[in-house]
């Protein structure tokens, strides 16, 4: 039990600077929608160019962060010679990258359609470049146990990136999309000069041999990773190519990237989770008692992402406010989107049984698989039915991917999930929302009230059967009285 505090403690350090983070973020989702009309497309820019993103940190990245957890802490190897071969290799990678695309940068903006404005993609490179180098430093906070200089960190950018942005968009006035590009080249810039700490201190080597069985174990994970990013991402790259109106196509990204914003609610609990779960589970590999506190910690994961979800869904009515009113037939998202990202949580947690038995070409084939179903049906889809098939697509993926990885895993390295009480979570949740959706109340306060008992009776449910509230230190000592 003492082993699911520390997670828990540090999930919730970890989870203050991406939770906390992504809320204050969601700022600039109604800052953008109402500066950046949504006919104006320019939402719908700052969508495309941020999957962009997204993928090419994956590329960069290659999976040596997961690569520098499980060789730090395997026992073999010196850690901080892991850790400067880790930075040295992704340093390399990252400054190669950015000379040949700043060489390269009007044609590679004239195929994305960005010709007119290649700095745009110009600025992202350099960003993209600094975020991968920049990774190692932030896991090597995490494998130290440092939650509070990373949330410190993380928070920072955010901070200062909505500083910026209200300052331009909110008191100037300002509607040039370029900005907010520029906005988070600075911030980026200066979190890497908050990093020089991490960046010193130690002997620089690249030990060629552990790299190359770094790589070995690391390699399958960008395989991973990219089939992972893509099912985040593939929509809002594939979207402006396939949809058959190339005017319409930013107006309608720019709709379905406001609209999930709302749904992202999921992936900061799920990030929150991992960054702290990663180093746990390595860290917890040579026990006896981790395949039970495998389940436990499965299981928790499910109960509150179930929580978070049915909390959107009910007060819908006043999330909606966080974009534009001309981004609210996007809206109709936001279930299958959230549902999507449960499945990539629960995905995700399944896939540390082929990551501690060193068998990951598993995750890239369950990867791979889901990508592709989600790639498929998009192309498919979207001339037809626009956003929707991007929601889902990502829902049908992640699926496919969890079911895989489940069923193989329990032959590979069984766990013993408590599938019958995740099962009545999954019921309950689900009648919930039924009951919620499909109960007609015109009056928005009367709605209202009616959903948070609705939610009320979840959080009851939850305290009877797996968190009583005597377990509780303050609480229970009332009880005790």
């Amino acid at each position: 039990m003492s082993n699911l505090k520390s997670l828990a403690k540090e999930t919730a350090i970890y989870g203050l600077s991406s939770i906390v983070g992504r809320f204050l973020n969601y700022l600039l989702v109604p800052v953008y929608t109402i500066a950046l009309s949504a006919q104006s497309g320019g939402y719908g820019v700052v969508t495309n160019i941020y999957a962009w993103v997204a993928l090419l940190l994956v590329l960069l990245t290659c999976g040596m962060e997961t690569g520098f957890f499980r060789f730090a802490n395997k026992g073999e190897d010196d850690p901080m010679r892991v850790y400067s071969t880790t930075l040295l290799s992704i340093s390399i990678g990252a400054f190669t990258f950015l000379a040949l695309g700043l060489l390269f940068l009007q044609p590679v903006a004239d195929w994305l359609e960005y010709g007119e404005h290649p700095w745009y993609v110009g600025m992202m490179m350099i960003v993209v470049a600094m975020d991968a180098i920049q990774s190692i430093p932030f896991a090597y906070l995490r494998y130290k146990k440092r939650p509070v200089k990373f949330a410190a960190l993380k928070l920072l950018f955010i901070f200062l990136n909505i500083t910026l942005n209200l300052i331009y968009y909110v008191w100037m006035k300002g509607d040039d999309v370029a900005y907010a590009f520029l906005f988070n080249l600075v911030c980026t810039s200066t979190i890497m000069l908050c990093m020089i700490p991490e960046l010193r201190g130690f002997a620089y080597v690249l030990d060629r041999k552990l790299l190359k069985r770094m790589l070995a174990y690391s390699l399958p994970l960008l395989v991973l990773g990219l089939a992972g990013i893509l099912n985040q991402v593939a929509d809002k790259i594939i979207f402006p190519f396939v949809y058959p109106d190339e005017a319409e196509a930013t107006v309608q990204l720019g709709i379905y990237g406001a609209a999930s914003k709302i749904a992202m609610v999921m992936a900061m609990l799920t990030q929150a989770f991992r960054y702290a779960y990663e180093p746990f589970v390595f860290g917890k590999s040579r026990d006896k008692d981790n395949r039970q506190v495998y389940a436990q910690a499965m299981k928790f994961f499910i109960i509150f992402t179930l929580l978070a979800f049915l909390a959107v869904m009910f007060y819908m009515d006043i999330l909606r406010y966080i974009i534009g009113r001309d981004y609210w037939p996007g809206l109709r998202v936001v279930p299958i989107v959230m549902a999507a990202e449960i499945f990539m949580g629960i995905y995700f947690n399944l896939s540390f049984w082929y990551k501690l038995i060193d068998e990951t070409r598993w995750g890239a084939y369950f990867s791979l698989i889901g990508c592709t179903i989600l790639v498929v049906m998009n192309v498919l889809l979207i001339p037809k039915y626009s956003y929707m098939a991007c929601a889902w697509a990502g829902f049908c993926g992640y699926g496919v991917a969890m079911l895989l990885s489940y069923f193989v895993g329990q032959k590979k390295y069984p766990i013993q999930y408590d599938l019958k009480s995740i099962g009545a979570y999954v019921l309950l949740a689900a009648a919930l929302y039924v009951a919620a959706e499909y109960v007609p109340i015109d009056n928005v306060c009367l709605r209202m009230v009616y959903r948070t008992v609705l939610l009320l009776v979840f959080v009851a449910y939850i305290v009877k059967c797996d968190l009583p509230l005597g377990n509780i230190p303050i609480v229970g000592r009332l009880f005790r009285k």
